[in-house]
């Protein structure tokens, strides 16, 4: 059973970038793209902006897939494709842009997260509250 999650385990970093950094840039406004159910019955919406790293995003796919008890399918709608930079600590003032140490995806309001289908209703509503549970905004529950 731990050999199916390591081989299901998704590797959430670009194989390559264009620019190795960049900058932090703005969240304004809502979501003019991925705020529609596409793929499953049922989804997870964002409410509110904010970067969601990489660990966040397979920690939610993970408490969902067990939690469905690996019935259903499920699809991960965001992906982390922003650099953030990390200065070491107790370093001086100036000596340049620190290096990149993670990688977020920017989530605007009305973003879908997570997709669900092939379970019962009950059942997506719990996994997915436990998956908005592992997030740090605040989500809600849709159907298509």
């Amino acid at each position: 059973m731990l050999s199916d999650e390591i081989k299901k385990n998704i590797n959430y970093n670009p194989k390559r970038t264009r620019f190795r950094k960049q900058h932090r840039g703005r969240m304004k406004g809502i979501s003019s793209r991925g705020n529609h159910i596409c793929f499953g019955k049922y989804g997870l919406q964002a409410l509110e902006p904010t970067w969601i790293t990489s660990r966040q995003i397979e920690a939610g796919r993970r408490a969902m897939t067990r939690n469905a008890r690996r019935g259903g399918k499920i699809w991960v709608r965001i992906f982390p494709d922003k650099p953030v930079t990390v200065r070491p600590a107790e370093t001086r003032m100036g000596s340049g842009k620190g290096s990149p140490e993670f990688w977020v995806a920017v989530v605007k309001p009305g973003r879908i997260l997570y997709e669900i289908d092939g379970v019962t209703k009950t059942i997506a509503r719990r996994a997915i509250a436990i998956a908005a549970s592992k997030l740090p905004i605040r989500t809600q529950f849709i159907l298509s």
